[in-house]
């Protein structure tokens, strides 16, 4: 089985069977709530990123350069790093995928913003499904609802989704619920909540949006490992 560990606001690693490592928007030492995570022990085969906006990717560059990850984002975001020495980059673009030897990646629609941290232009944000041979999975980055997920739920097979759930700048818990019946998954994983005050929620209330629609949402503590 798949194991997650969760690293606080949008952070999260994904251990695949064959032991890839797959870390997403590591945004990690400008989070007072992840203080307690030790990012230099954090491992990372890839690291992909959904958007450019600081909260998604402060401590991108020194993981990158730490581990020799490979970088899979857009085409901007893979060239704004490459500028910075970091050449190990997989540029992608929304309905594109493409097979890693962990398995096959799609970059699919998100309806959000996306700036670097210099101001630069980050391209168009999105998400990720990851089908690898031991899972499916759906990482929504920072979005809207839109209709297009739907054609998650006709066109692949996922087991379980990882959506944001914060409100404010991205989906609320009733929206996510929705998103993930569409999805066609049983089991979500919130993130994009309580690292600010404008995105603080009541677990119990996300927990029960979802639950009216027959999906478990998880809520792991920063620093967890579970299994999906």
């Amino acid at each position: 089985m798949p194991q997650l560990t969760f690293y606080g606001h949008s952070c999260f690693r994904v251990t695949l069977a064959d032991g890839s490592e797959l870390l997403f928007d590591p945004f990690i030492t400008a989070n007072e709530l992840a203080k307690g995570v030790d990012v230099a022990a954090i491992p990372a085969d890839y690291v992909l990123l959904t958007h450019g906006h600081f909260d998604h990717v402060a401590d991108a560059e020194s993981i990158l350069k730490r581990t020799g990850a490979k970088l899979i984002s857009n085409f901007e975001i893979v060239t704004w790093y490459g500028a910075k020495g970091i050449e190990n980059g997989h540029p992608m673009n929304h309905g594109g995928a493409f097979k890693f030897p962990f398995g096959r990646v799609v970059f699919v629609n998100a309806v959000h913003s996306s700036m670097l941290p210099d101001g630069s232009y980050g391209g168009n944000a999105g998400g990720f499904i990851v089908e690898a041979p031991d899972c499916s999975f759906y990482a929504s980055g920072d979005t809207a609802l839109h209709l297009d997920m739907k054609l998650i739920g006709e066109r692949h097979k996922v087991d379980f989704a990882i959506i944001c759930i914060g409100d404010n700048f991205t989906m609320g818990a009733a929206d996510a619920a929705l998103a993930a019946e569409w999805a066609g998954v049983k089991k979500v994983v919130g993130i994009h909540y309580d690292t600010f005050p404008p995105i603080q929620i009541d677990p119990a209330e996300a927990k029960a949006e979802f639950a009216k629609r027959g999906i478990e949402l998880l809520l792991p503590a920063i620093g967890e490992t579970i299994e999906l």
